[in-house]
């Protein structure tokens, strides 16, 4: 995708990322979960992406937990979003590869995504990587990519603002 840049959201980006996720949402749901996140304090990885300086894409990773016999840190992949005029040309791509790299680099193991599997598998998530969690939300589209050595079993505790979902 010739063009895309991206990088870190900025707190000057906040109302074009929220009107991207109204419009590729079709409501306000994801919306209110980033800005409830943001408020929290509970955002790990918030990038955008931009096509000739105009925000085009957002991905937010947010901090998840995995209780079992230790508790370890995760991240959650939610959500993702491309302005419906540049879908389908790689920017989400783009979007999840970058955030990908950094997340290795600052020593995350595991994200966690709920989402389409046949989108998600292109960038290594499995739904069998994560069958052995405990979660509201297991099933087909409970989905996992490990980046390292990280555990298969436990119970998903998302950050608070999932559960106004």
């Amino acid at each position: 995708m010739n063009g895309i840049t991206v990088r870190a959201a900025h707190s000057d980006d906040y109302p074009f990322i929220s009107d991207i996720l109204v419009t590729a949402f079709a409501g306000t749901d994801e919306a209110n979960l980033v800005r409830r996140l943001r408020h929290d304090n509970d955002v790990v990885l918030e990038l955008v992406a931009l096509n000739d300086k105009v925000i085009i894409g957002h991905i937010l990773f947010s901090r998840l937990k995995l209780a079992g016999a230790e508790d370890f840190d995760a991240v959650a992949l939610a959500p993702l979003a491309v302005a419906p005029a540049h879908q389908g040309k790689g920017a989400g791509s783009k979007l999840v590869r970058i955030a990908h790299e950094h997340l290795a680099a600052a020593g995350e193991t595991l994200s966690i995504v709920l989402g389409e599997p046949e989108y998600y598998g292109r960038f290594g998530y499995e739904h069998q990587r994560a069958a052995g969690f405990e979660s509201p939300y297991q099933g087909d589209y409970l989905q996992a990519y490990a980046f390292g050595d990280a555990p298969s079993s436990g119970t998903l505790i998302y950050a608070p603002a999932f559960g106004a979902l």
